[in-house]
């Protein structure tokens, strides 16, 4: 099987961490994950299945998707420096300026076709802050699980 690509859009905060734990506990909660879900459904809206938890914690949920993952965000438990797997890393200006000309990407430059999606691996993600005008409006989180 070939690994899945998925991303969030969330509210903006400064603090990533925060942000991405507090992202992990939504789809947690909403039971958006496998093997809840067998193929959770992207992108996430209002109008998604939430069928709730299916393992009491978000540690059970990693132990029962075994080598599979969750296939979500629930894979990618901290902000790295560097790419490292079950991390999340800053997507590069350099990357950000050839793919959208700029530093300061909208959500509507980025979605819907993720172009840098191409040079992630398997089991790690990026996070990219997304601009308003001149002030920071929304985070994208992105990943590829590891089936």
């Amino acid at each position: 099987m070939g690994a899945h690509f998925y991303w969030y859009v969330v509210d903006y905060e400064p603090d990533i961490g925060a942000a991405l734990e507090a992202l992990r506990r939504r789809e947690f909660a909403a039971g958006r994950y496998h093997p809840a879900m067998r193929f959770p459904p992207f992108p996430v809206t209002a109008d998604s299945p939430a069928p709730g938890p299916r393992h009491r914690s978000i540690n059970d949920a990693l132990e029962a998707s075994d080598a599979d993952g969750t296939r979500s965000i629930l894979d990618l438990d901290r902000i790295a420096s560097a790419p490292d797997y079950g991390a999340v890393t800053r997507l590069s200006d350099e990357i950000l300026m050839s793919l959208y000309g700029t530093t300061r990407p909208t959500r509507e430059m980025v979605e819907p076709d993720c172009e840098f999606s191409e040079d992630l691996e398997r089991g790690q993600g990026v996070y990219i802050v997304l601009y308003r005008g001149d002030a920071p409006s929304e985070i994208l989180f992105a990943g590829y699980s590891f089936d």
